[in-house]
């Protein structure tokens, strides 16, 4: 199950022209190529496997994320041809001080992967899928191999990891920098809690393959360490066994708290493999639509699926019940049709000035009324609102920070508005911050997808008592600061 990219023997990076970049100007931090005039100290340009692009097209796209809110321009592009690339164009950018931000499929929504004056690293190239593991329980993947492509070949073997977020055209490496939380975290928790070894660059330029037993320290602080101490480059993923068929439940409820209640029941029993849920505007524009999202998976992962014992004193509306039996990976892609017909219509290339908040189970009740008593679906736009729990003994990566409360829920507001319309922009902006304050004094957390504008002391805030690991890890592995400044921690 390998599928290793070529390699290209290209010795210097070129422009969408074919002039050759040659080297980098310490004096005007910018690269020459064949084009300029004599540059005076003119650095060279170490051998690549792959390329070093320093078009306007590939800063344009660089320059730009899912949010299409944030624009940071970099003065180059890196589409390594291997992993030694990366080695080798990290290495130089921390002699010469220049930022770097890894860049998977430019999923985030507020600038986090983009860089002013640096090196973009574009990940998808790292995308070799390797040998299953021992026992068939792991494999190893490149970082920028995405969740679709890996579902497919290990589907293949009746395996699958265990974990997904809803969307799947999401890179490896992109995911486990943040987290990676779904329907099936609460029985196996996030993403990042199910990889076994990780393969990285430090800001120095080293690579290191690290593990819970082999430098733990830089392990633990690369896992939802949003990439402030090394680049993922590969990684070793957790498999369990995948169903052939699922069934799938959409139940409708009348009511907040008890959709909210059943949810928890569900997650605390186990009683089905993934839970989800959903809230949207009722006819006079109040967000009073509450779907509770749950499927049980069939053999060989699990028994046959019972709706007797499955919807057993749950309390939903028992008209506008939805079931349906799906092929595995038709469940878990189920999204595709519905991305498809957003990219036609022109309205994925929306502003997206996501909310993502993880509230305590005790506080959810209040909070998530709260905040949705203040949503307006103009505010929504063509997005969704979720609202799910999760279990926190099921979280065990450190810096993954989630409240101190058994069954904290997600809620995430994935907004969607005209990118010209700035004002709206900054004005979803100045809601989302409030909506972190009152969540944060209530004990919440951010899930740091989303559009929160944050500074450095409410980072220092956000990891609490892991801050001095993370800040020891910072000066360990990335002395001069160089790894993914966008993110603002430090």
């Amino acid at each position: 199950m390998s599928h290793t990219p070529s390699r290209r023997n290209v010795l210097r990076g070129l422009t969408a022209t074919g002039v050759a970049v040659i080297g980098f100007a310490p004096a005007t931090r910018g690269w020459a190529t064949t084009a300029d005039a004599d540059v005076p100290d003119l650095v060279g340009i170490p051998p690549l496997d792959g390329t070093l692009s320093t078009d306007e097209a590939s800063l344009a796209a660089a320059s730009d994320d899912f949010g299409h809110i944030v624009h940071r321009r970099p003065v180059a592009v890196l589409r390594p041809g291997s992993v030694r690339d990366v080695v080798t164009m990290v290495r130089f950018c921390n002699t010469h001080r220049l930022p770097v931000a890894p860049r998977g499929q430019g999923h985030a929504t507020h600038g986090q992967a983009q860089v002013a004056g640096g090196l973009v690293i574009e990940t998808a190239p790292l995308a070799h899928i390797g040998p299953l593991g021992p026992d068939c329980t792991t494999v190893t993947v490149g970082a920028g191999i995405r969740w679709s492509e890996l579902a497919k070949a290990t589907i293949a073997h009746g395996l699958t990891p265990p974990v997904f977020t809803d969307y799947l055209e999401l890179s490896v490496g992109g995911t486990l920098c943040v987290g990676g939380l779904g329907g099936q975290t609460h029985r196996h928790g996030a993403q990042v809690d199910n990889v076994t070894e990780l393969q990285v660059v430090t800001g120095a330029g080293e690579f290191v393959r690290c593990s819970r037993s082999r430098r733990a320290d830089l392990f633990h602080a690369v896992l939802a360490g949003l990439g402030q101490c090394a680049v993922i480059v590969g990684a070793t993923v957790r498999l369990v066994r995948a169903p052939q068929t699922v069934r799938h439940y959409l139940l409708p409820y009348d009511d907040l708290e008890t959709f909210l209640e059943d949810q928890r029941t569900l997650v605390r029993e186990g009683r089905f493999d993934y839970v989800e849920g959903q809230i949207s505007p009722d006819s006079e524009g109040s967000f009073r639509v509450h779907t509770l999202e749950a499927v049980a998976y069939g053999p060989p992962a699990g028994p046959a699926p019972d709706d007797t014992d499955l919807l057993r004193g749950l309390r939903h509306n028992t008209s506008g019940v939805q079931r349906a039996d799906l092929a595995y990976y038709d469940f878990l892609d189920r999204l595709a049709p519905a991305v498809a017909a957003l990219k036609e219509a022109g309205l994925w290339a929306y502003a997206h000035p996501w909310l993502n908040l993880l509230l305590p189970g005790k506080s959810t009740p209040a909070l998530a009324a709260r905040m949705l008593d203040a949503l307006t679906p103009a505010d929504l736009g063509p997005g969704v609102v979720l609202l799910y729990p999760v279990r926190r003994d099921r979280l065990t990566t450190p810096l993954l920070r989630a409240p101190d409360d058994a069954t904290p829920y997600l809620f995430a507001v994935l907004r969607a508005t005209p990118p010209d319309d700035t004002a709206t922009v900054e004005r979803l902006l100045a809601a989302n911050r409030a909506a972190y304050e009152v969540t944060a004094s209530a004990g919440g957390t951010q899930y740091p997808v989303g559009s929160v504008p944050f500074t450095r002391a409410d980072w220092r805030t956000h990891f609490g008592p892991v801050w001095p690991r993370l800040e020891r890890a910072k000066r360990t592995y990335d002395p001069r600061g160089i790894l993914v400044p966008g993110q603002g921690i430090f």
